[in-house]
């Protein structure tokens, strides 16, 4: 991945590997209050009920904190268990 500064993937993996006691994680399931698919009326949603401190850094633009919504698919998940090393996992 080239450098950019703008890129969130960057910013979160910068954040895991030098800081991750501050990186805070909380699965979506458990702040999700109503959800709901697209439909011709209106674009799908995720209402979601979040701590203060969360609201009070989320801004339009540039100031604030990144808030990100991450999603790590199932496969990346089991493969987290597995002892088994694929061709693309060697680094």
């Amino acid at each position: 991945m080239a450098e950019n500064p703008n890129d969130p993937r960057q910013a979160l993996a910068f954040a895991l590997e030098r800081y991750p006691e501050r990186v805070e994680t909380v699965p979506v399931g458990s702040l999700l209050l109503e959800s709901a698919r697209q439909n011709p009326k209106r674009p799908a949603y995720l209402k979601l009920a979040v701590p203060d401190e969360v609201v009070k850094s989320v801004r339009g633009g540039a100031g604030g904190d990144l808030v990100l919504l991450v999603r790590i698919p199932k496969e990346i998940r089991e493969r987290q268990e597995s002892r088994i090393i694929l061709p693309g996992d060697a680094r």
